[in-house]
Formats: C-alpha cells, sequence, structure tokens
C-alpha cells in the first residue's frame, strides 16, 4: 500500500487531500497540532476536522506533531519513509504575520525546510507538494491596469485577460511578513526541486475554499463571509469600495490536480492554481451569491482603508498548469461551491 505524508491535515486542503486519496487506497499519515487554534483563537479550532477524519477515513493516522520541530519531523518521514508529501501546514494570514513574526517565519519557511531536508534524506523520489500562495507576487497585481466595473475591479490590460501567469515579478513589491516566510519557502521548495533533482512543486493558490473550511475574518474570505451571512453578523469590508476580485477554487478540485502531479511528478515547478476567471468574484458578488443560497441579507460595514499589500484584483491564469496537466480542469463551479459553503455552515450550527 502507497503512503502520503499531510501537514495540516486537519485544515481545509490537507483534510481534502486526506479524503481523496484514502479513496484510492492510500495510507494516510496526517500532521497537526491544531495550530490554528493558536493563531486565531477558538474560532480557527479543527479538532472537528481531524475528528472526522479519524471517523471516516479507513487508513488515516494522525500525528500530533508541530512542523517547527526539526528532530522529531526527520525521525517520522525517516520511519514511514512516504511515497509522496503534501505540505499544507502553514501560519496563513498576512495580517497576523506581522503581530507574531518568529512564529510565522519558523512556521512557514523553517518548517518547510524541515519537510524537504527530511525527505531529501529519506526519500528523495517521493514527489513533494507545497502549498503555497498568491502572496509571493506581494502587490505587484496592483500595478497592473484596472477598469472599475459596476461590482468589481478588473485588468484593463489585455495581456491580463486570462489572469496572473507565473512570469509575474516577486521582486521589488511588498509583500508582508506572511507573503515573504512564503516566498522563502516557495523557492526553498523549487531549489530541491533543481538542485537535488526531486520532484517537487509549488502551488501558488488563490482563495482556497469549499465546505470543510473553518473560515475566520482573518483568513477564509469566501468561508468567513458565509459564516457572517447565515449568523446575521456584520461583515467588515477593507477599502477598494468592496468591489476586490478573488477567484476561488474548491478544495476538490485542488486535490485532483495534487493526485494528477504525484502521478507525473516535474521538478521544481511553480503553478498559479485558483479558479481564474470564470470563477472569480468581488466582494459585493460574493454577498449576492451567499444570499441566493442562505435566503438571508448580507450585513456588512464599510471601512475606508485597505489592507497592507491587499490585491485589490487577483485571480490566476491557469494556463501553464493545463498545458501541463491536460487532463485536469477545474470541475466545481462558484455557484456550487458557495452552496456546499452555506450547507456545511447550517449543518454545524444544528
Amino acid at each position: 500500500m502507497k503512503s502520503l505524508l499531510v501537514t495540516g491535515s486537519s485544515g481545509l486542503i490537507g483534510s481534502e487531500v486526506c479524503a481523496f486519496f484514502d479513496a484510492r487506497g492510500w495510507k494516510i499519515h496526517g500532521i497537526d497540532n491544531n495550530q490554528r487554534a493558536v493563531f486565531f483563537g477558538d474560532a480557527g479550532d479543527t479538532r472537528w476536522n481531524q475528528q472526522r477524519l479519524q471517523q471516516d477515513l479507513r487508513t488515516f493516522e494522525h500525528h500530533e506533531l508541530d512542523i517547527r520541530n526539526r528532530a522529531e519531523i526527520l525521525r517520522l518521514i525517516a520511519r514511514i519513509k512516504p511515497n509522496a508529501i503534501v505540505h499544507a501546514a502553514a501560519q496563513p494570514s498576512h495580517d497576523r504575520a506581522a503581530a507574531i513574526p518568529f512564529d510565522d517565519f519558523d512556521t512557514n519557511a523553517v518548517g518547510t525546510l524541515n519537510l524537504l531536508e527530511a525527505a531529501r534524506q529519506a526519500c528523495p523520489e517521493s514527489p513533494f507538494v507545497f502549498m503555497s500562495t498568491n502572496k509571493v507576487y506581494g502587490d505587484r497585481p496592483n500595478t497592473i491596469p484596472l477598469a472599475e466595473l459596476e461590482s468589481r475591479w478588473d485588468y484593463s490590460d489585455p495581456a491580463y485577460a486570462r489572469g496572473i501567469d507565473e512570469s509575474l515579478s516577486i521582486d521589488q513589491s511588498r509583500h508582508s511578513l506572511f507573503g515573504a516566510s512564503k516566498v522563502a519557502a516557495d523557492v526553498m521548495v523549487q531549489e530541491y526541486g533543481r538542485y537535488f533533482n526531486m520532484p517537487t512543486c509549488c502551488l501558488r493558490g488563490g482563495c482556497l475554499t469549499g465546505p470543510n473550511h473553518t473560515g475566520v475574518e482573518l483568513h477564509g474570505f469566501l468561508s468567513f463571509l458565509v459564516k457572517c451571512n447565515l449568523e446575521g453578523r456584520e461583515y467588515r469590508v477593507f477599502g477598494y469600495k468592496g468591489k476586490q476580485v478573488r477567484d476561488n477554487i474548491h478544495s476538490e478540485d485542488v486535490a485532483r490536480f495534487i493526485h494528477a502531479f504525484i502521478e507525473n511528478p516535474r521538478s521544481g515547478e511553480p503553478y498559479n492554481i485558483g479558479g481564474g476567471k470564470a470563477n472569480s468574484c468581488s466582494i459585493l458578488e460574493a454577498f449576492e451569491l451567499a444570499s441566493q443560497f442562505s435566503g438571508k441579507p448580507m450585513k456588512f460595514i464599510y471601512l475606508d482603508e485597505n489592507r497592507i499589500g491587499d490585491h485589490i484584483c487577483y485571480y490566476s491564469d491557469l494556463t501553464k498548469i493545463r498545458e501541463h496537466y491536460p487532463s485536469w480542469d477545474i470541475t466545481i463551479s462558484l455557484e456550487e461551491t458557495v452552496r456546499q459553503i452555506v450547507e456545511a455552515w447550517s449543518q454545524r450550527a444544528q
């Protein structure tokens, strides 16, 4: 039986990957220590998801381990020698990073190095998939000319009609400390692929979402927005008239790509992965979608100040990822994704 090691296994992408590969007969080793609850408080607690995996999956084994613990990471990977590694653990908020810079960098950058070196020593032939972020581009996307439409901003430069591709520079831009720590990890994952010829890739995600997301204000835009709608809570909009745009990709489609990469890996490849323009929406447009499926009006307050380094408009150009893996594509629409999130939060509230 093939084995898969997943870090951040109780999170959105980690849990989706665990379920996806368990259904295909893999032995699943999950690493998670509920650090999201430390970063974001009780609202970020993911123990419910860990318990769901332990109850529902046939082959899942939980490891209560911090990826910053180098000795234990080295020991575990040397013992199990997984056939593939999916690294989804992170401090994921660019707002939170400024208050905890050492925790942020040690988790995102050093934790990634711990895993890479453990893999190089124990199983260098095993594909290594790293969940990176579009924040590696910093605020560079904000330098692209934009057009203001009725409910969103959009690119006015036809060169970006499909969105942002992997050629956009990551230099001379403001990243946030979170973005900088993820850049360090992203470049290291590429370097282990190129320098040591290991099968590695960086997935520079847009808004990764789905029904198993424990969304909070500082991370998990669509999930948190739906939660506020269902609970009748006031959602805070930070600047840009609420017209800032993100592309949203369902976690199942991310898991499907990870499977495709593991089946046919490459070395040191970065990929922009998101919903693309078809699955993009502004905050104002997300309000309409949430209300459509919940039947409840959206309450919100507008703050005329944007988050530092926040993207005004970002959606992923999926050309490269589709060319390298033509059997993969987006299969779950934005509308269906929102419907599932509404249903999931409603069920949890019962």
